[in-house]
């Protein structure tokens, strides 16, 4: 077998605590890292505009996505339940970021901005429908798929092209996460920050996936790690486009923040919880999105 592959393997429904344990440490000490740090990061940002923090803050949350591709160094093997259990997680974090970071500004703004919470209600409908259905037209339009990786090989044509097609599907989602970004910032920085964080740490099992998929292809190592990290770049693409509409235009930032809110939960129902539930792993993928959530919350409140 080539070496440079790595595989996702099928595995059982047994739940690995040891693999739980050790995760949920990881993501206490992420937590507790992001607390101790963010005074920092808040006086270092303050001096930045809406347009280029927003930037900057898409492109951090877009490189995740190459962080997430690190492991394909180290492993030969990732159980597929472990791909699912991330895929959960990172659909948790971004329905929490959603509700939080997205909604609930759209609706205090609104309200604040037309003076009525009919018209905020009213804002939120119409600007998430704009937004899902945004998402909805660019997925008909455009051709992509679905791709669950699994432990097939070889050069077939059909299964190359599904590939390239998926990995297209993952840049082309990652579009609307970067404009939730930038648009984030055009309200508080900390709910900003937060909704970068949210979507960087989704981000990491998506670039697993798209590196692993390519992997599969015989691509090298390094070659999948490159191709995965520009599917990240697109997020900055968003960001700078969300960031500048609501810096130039303050009174769009309701509609802004609800457009986005709409893009975003389209792609979690769309796309990351369907793909985490394919391959017969739904307890460990809601497990992670129970998880997801509640990491989400903490990083909030750890952000103040």
């Amino acid at each position: 077998m080539n070496q440079s592959k790595v595989e996702v393997i099928q595995d059982g429904a047994r739940v690995s605590w040891p693999g739980v344990t050790i995760s949920l440490v990881v993501l206490v000490l992420f937590i507790l890292m992001v607390s101790v740090t963010w005074p920092r990061i808040e006086d270092w940002v303050s001096g930045m505009g809406t347009i280029q923090i927003g930037l900057l803050a898409s492109l951090v949350a877009g490189l995740f996505t190459a962080v997430g591709a690190i492991p394909i160094f180290f492993l030969r093997r990732i159980p597929q339940s472990v791909e699912d259990a991330m895929m959960g997680f990172g659909a948790g974090v971004m329905l929490a970021a959603t509700a939080f970071e997205l909604v609930l500004p759209a609706v205090e703004g609104a309200e604040a901005q037309y003076g009525a919470v009919g018209m905020a209600i009213m804002v939120l409908a119409v600007g998430m429908g704009l937004g899902g259905g945004f998402l909805l037209l660019l997925h008909r339009l455009v051709p992509h798929e679905h791709f669950m990786i699994g432990p097939q090989s070889g050069a077939d044509p059909m299964k190359i092209r599904r590939v390239y097609l998926f990995i297209f599907a993952i840049a082309l989602h990652n579009l609307p996460e970067g404009l939730a970004v930038g648009v984030g910032f055009g309200g508080d920085v900390s709910d900003g920050m937060t909704l970068a964080v949210a979507i960087g740490l989704q981000n990491m099992p998506e670039g697993l996936v798209v590196a692993i998929a390519l992997l599969s292809l015989g691509y090298s190592k390094a070659t999948a790690f490159g191709v995965t990290l520009l599917t990240g770049l697109v997020q900055p693409v968003g960001g700078l486009i969300g960031a500048t509409a609501v810096s130039v235009m303050e009174f769009l930032l309701p509609w802004g923040l609800a457009f986005a809110a709409g893009a975003m939960l389209f792609v979690i129902s769309h796309e990351i919880i369907p793909e985490s539930h394919r391959k017969g792993h739904e307890a460990k993928a809601t497990l992670g999105v129970l998880i997801g959530f509640i990491a989400l919350i903490a990083i909030d409140l750890a952000l103040g």
